[in-house]
């Protein structure tokens, strides 16, 4: 399977990704998901820039919809990367399964925010995410909070009873 890594994290595309992630779960390319990052070319530019030696894609989630089934048919492993929960259901509901070899989406950070509830270390969530997260995991997706691979982490479940 060509996507290796799920990831949510509202950084997007950071030196923690590159330096502690793609060590533990190398990839040859990182596809970035998020409508407003694509849309902003300095903010691409920089996201693009935080990454030497892998190949980086931005796609507003309309064009993810478009090239994922290209990447998912490819040999090579990617990293599929996206801003909010919000946008993996929307890509899944379209009809692209985003299983991927490591069999979880990784969860980093969503920081605080009106209107949200924090869950975990620099971990929030409102009642949207919420329930994409429910629709995920009613998918069959593992959900993992888990800032940095050595970190400790808890599942979606475990996430859900603070939230009763």
């Amino acid at each position: 399977m060509s996507i290796s890594f799920v990831r949510i994290d509202d950084r997007v595309i950071h030196g923690q990704l590159v330096t502690r992630w793609a060590k533990e779960l190398p990839c040859d390319g990182i596809v970035a998901i998020d409508d407003a990052v694509a849309a902003d070319p300095l903010l691409s530019s920089v996201m693009k820039g935080a990454v030497s030696d892998t190949k980086v894609w931005l796609f507003d989630t309309a064009t993810a919809i478009e090239k994922l089934p290209k990447v998912i048919a490819s040999d090579k492993r990617y990293f599929v990367i996206g801003k909010s929960p919000l946008t993996l259901q929307r890509i899944e509901q379209a009809g692209i399964s985003l299983k991927n070899s490591n069999g979880k989406i990784n969860v980093g950070p969503m920081s605080a925010r009106a209107d949200t509830t924090t869950i975990g270390p620099n971990q929030s969530v409102n009642a949207e995410e919420i329930s994409a997260f429910d629709w995920l995991h009613a998918q069959g997706h593992a959900i993992e909070f888990r800032l940095v691979p050595d970190a400790s982490s808890y599942s979606w479940q475990d996430a859900r009873q603070k939230l009763k």
